[in-house]
């Protein structure tokens, strides 16, 4: 599953075996709340650092409107949106690419638990301005 050509694909490769295992073992019909709270003890053990729940301001002509939350903020590089859905759409996509282009980060992940093969999307910020240095400290 580790393809050099891709930024971060060890540990995008992680992330992705973590949901594997969860889905395994939980398949699918949960809530997201489950699938997020049984990725993050997953995640643990497989010693991958993370904030959960990481909430950031979105601004637009340089005045807060709002915050946005993305499930899981990874090791400072990754954002990570689980849905658990019967099936992913575009505007899923969106959402996904939205936080990264919110937080500034240039990789992200997509994962659906309700299907019944977990469906996962890696995402690239395509204006990635690195401006992003110093998050808050990391789980």
């Amino acid at each position: 599953m580790i393809n050099e050509k891709y930024k971060y694909s060890d540990l995008t490769s992680k992330i992705i075996g973590s949901a594997m295992t969860v889905h395994k073992a939980l398949g699918n019909g949960f809530q997201e709340v489950i699938y997020q709270r049984a990725l993050e003890i997953e995640m643990e053990e497989a010693g991958i650092s993370f904030i959960r729940e990481m909430e950031m301001p979105v601004f637009y002509r340089n005045r807060q409107l709002g915050t946005r939350r993305v499930d899981f903020l990874i090791e400072d590089v990754i954002a990570l949106e689980l849905k658990a859905i019967i099936e992913m759409s575009d505007v899923h996509l969106a959402q996904a690419i939205n936080y990264l282009e919110a937080f500034d980060l240039e990789v992200g992940l997509l994962i659906n638990f309700g299907s019944k093969s977990l469906q996962f999307k890696r995402l690239s910020n395509k204006s990635f301005k690195q401006k992003n240095q110093g998050n808050p400290k990391i789980k």
